[in-house]
């Protein structure tokens, strides 16, 4: 496996960005090790809320969340998925696979050791973070889903995905910064475009972005079906309190709530809400008012 790292010089004075970084290397499978990136801010002591983000964004997605949360008490822990942001990016597409995703992950919260975590998750941190929630719930004591999935293959995909996974994969030129404006309802500055631009300095740092909506299983024999549906099958039986809060302006993902109300029992009699103003990525759109949300849950669950 061919890995690279972006230099650190591509992430210096990012526009409202100034965390500091934090490195835990984890097993690439094939006994080398990859170095994953996340932020770690609040007290060590204080409930953690893990952040997940998805494609083709990294961690910097939240920066207008975090403030929120660490001023209302809580430990914020927001991982760069690897291939995205400030970790390690295998050079092939082949080197991704969505269980390997899970398990770089996992690495990382095996070594954190958090309990009690709330998940925040949007896009593939759903895909991702509900697979960790099934594989531990022991470790979670409440969820929030927002524009996002758990995809088992057993139903058909929008031919809008399926003009997106063809173009991520085949397109020349994959503008990563110019996706997430053309995700955005609200206008972002040059500036913010080239902070999501930060972390691949050229094509070669791009395959897990490219891959990703190929990992996604659309067909009920794909290799991360079976996996889904056994996730769940421990959602249908999750009693602890589960929050739906997406946005309006998602054509993706609008109407994915509905499954989530009906099959998790911990949906049941929670604040539901809808985010209104809010593009795919919710998180620059009504950053500050999604994290509100969150915290208004956490406080009444």
């Amino acid at each position: 496996m061919k890995i690279l790292r972006t230099p650190d010089e591509r992430f210096h004075d990012l526009p409202g960005f100034d965390y500091n970084p934090n490195f835990h290397q984890v097993p690439d499978g094939e006994g080398d090790s990859l170095r994953v990136h996340y932020l770690d801010e609040g007290s060590r002591t204080a409930e953690p809320i893990l952040l997940m983000h998805g494609e083709p964004s990294w961690c910097y997605l939240y920066r207008k969340m975090i403030p929120v949360f660490t001023d209302a008490g809580y430990r914020i822990v927001a991982p760069d998925l690897v291939g995205f942001g400030r970790s390690d990016k295998p050079t092939e597409m082949t080197d991704y696979t969505y269980q390997r995703h899970v398990d770089w992950t996992q690495a990382l919260l095996d070594h954190l050791d958090l309990s009690r975590i709330t998940l925040v998750c949007q896009d593939w941190g759903g895909l991702i973070g509900l697979r960790l929630a099934t594989d531990h719930p022991e470790r979670f004591a409440r969820v929030v889903v927002a524009n996002t999935g758990l995809p088992t293959g057993d139903h058909a995909m929008s031919d809008a995905f399926s003009a997106w996974r063809e173009y991520s994969r085949t397109a020349p030129e994959f503008h990563v910064g110019g996706i997430i404006r053309g995700g955005c309802v609200s206008p972002l500055s040059d500036a913010v475009v080239a902070a999501y631009d930060a972390p691949f300095p050229g094509d070669v740092y791009k395959a897990g972005a490219r891959v990703f909506p190929s990992l996604v299983p659309v067909t009920p024999d794909d290799p991360s079906a079976a996996a889904n549906r056994r996730a769940w099958e421990i959602l249908s039986r999750f009693e602890k309190p589960f929050l739906t809060a997406f946005s309006d302006g998602d054509p993706i993902t609008r109407g994915g709530d509905k499954v989530f109300l009906k099959m998790v029992p911990g949906a049941r009699n929670q604040p539901h809400t809808t985010i209104r103003g809010g593009g795919h990525f919710l998180q620059e759109d009504r950053g500050e008012q999604f994290a509100r949300v969150v915290i208004d849950f956490m406080k009444n669950s």
